[in-house]
C-alpha cells in the first residue's frame, strides 16, 4: 500500500466538472493499493508468481470479477498506514520546526485513488498496471481508509447531510415538523426557484468543506480533475512494504 502524502493550503477534486471534494490547509493523499495488500496473507513477488501460474482457469475467472470483502490481513494494514499517515508530523509549530500533524493544526484532508502509484515502467516506456490491486476489493478498502479518517479528524463535528432544519432543531430547541416548516416557509417567501436554492446550498457546501478539521474525497474509478497548491513543496511516499516490515 502506498500513500503519496502533500500538505497543501488548498486541494480540490471534480468529476465532469463538478467539484466533488476540496479543503483548504491541510493534507492531499493518493492512495495506491496492490494486488498483495488484498491477499489474506503477505508472499514475496516470487512465491505470488508462483501460485498465480498454478490457478486454474476456473479461478483467475472468479478472481476478475468484483470481489464482496477484503482480508483481515488487508484491514490490519489499511489500520496502520492510516495511523501513520495522521500521525505524520508536518506541519510547522510556533518556532518554524516540522513538529505538528494535521489535527493538531485543525487541517483537513482529501483522500484520492491512485492505482498508478504502483506503475511498473522497468520495461519499455509504456508502464504496466498488473501490481495494482483488483479494484473491487481496492474500491472496498478505500473507503474503509476514508472512514477511519473522518473517525479520526471529524470527531465532534456536525455529520453531512445537516439540514437547515436540523440547524433550528439543535440551536433553538424546535421539534423537526417545526424546522422543516421554517425552511419550507423561507424558500416560497423569497421565490427562491431550485436551481437558486441548489446555488445556496452549494455555496455553503464550499464553505463547510474549505472550513478545518474536514475529510473529503474523490470518486473511486472515475476520470477526476485533481488541482492543489503544494505547501512548500512537501511530499512524502508512506510504502507500506518499507515502513510497516
Amino acid at each position: 500500500m502506498r500513500f503519496l502524502v502533500q500538505r497543501v493550503t488548498r486541494a480540490a477534486v471534480k468529476v465532469e466538472g463538478r467539484t466533488v471534494g476540496e479543503i483548504g490547509r491541510g493534507v492531499l493523499v493518493f492512495v495506491g493499493i496492490s494486488k498483495s495488500d488484498l491477499m489474506e496473507e503477505r508472499h514475496s513477488m516470487e512465491e505470488r508468481h508462483s501460485m498465480e501460474e498454478g490457478h486454474s482457469a476456473e479461478t483467475n475467472s472468479a478472481e476478475k470479477k468484483e470481489c464482496e470483502e477484503v482480508s483481515a490481513h488487508s484491514i490490519e494494514l489499511a489500520g496502520k498506514m492510516t495511523k501513520k499517515l495522521l500521525g505524520l508530523r508536518i506541519f510547522e509549530d510556533e518556532n518554524g520546526k516540522t513538529n505538528l500533524d494535521l489535527k493538531s493544526v485543525g487541517g483537513s484532508l482529501l483522500v484520492i485513488s491512485q492505482f498508478t502509484l504502483y506503475a511498473d515502467c522497468r520495461r519499455g516506456n509504456r508502464p504496466s498496471f498488473t501490481n495494482a490491486g483488483n479494484p473491487g476489493k481496492a474500491n472496498l478498502l478505500y473507503q474503509y481508509i476514508i472512514n477511519l479518517c473522518r473517525q479520526e479528524i471529524e470527531t465532534g463535528n456536525k455529520p453531512e447531510g445537516s439540514d437547515i432544519g436540523d440547524v433550528c432543531i439543535m440551536e433553538e430547541g424546535l421539534s423537526m415538523e417545526e424546522g422543516l416548516s421554517m425552511e419550507e416557509g423561507l424558500s416560497m417567501e423569497e421565490g427562491l426557484s431550485k436551481e437558486q436554492k441548489f446555488s445556496m446550498e452549494k455555496d455553503h457546501s464550499t464553505e463547510k468543506r474549505l472550513s478545518g478539521g474536514r475529510v473529503e474525497a474523490g470518486i473511486f474509478g472515475a476520470d477526476m480533475k485533481v488541482e492543489f497548491v503544494n505547501d512548500g513543496p512537501f511530499t512524502v511516499l508512506l510504502d507500506s512494504d518499507e515502513i510497516l516490515h
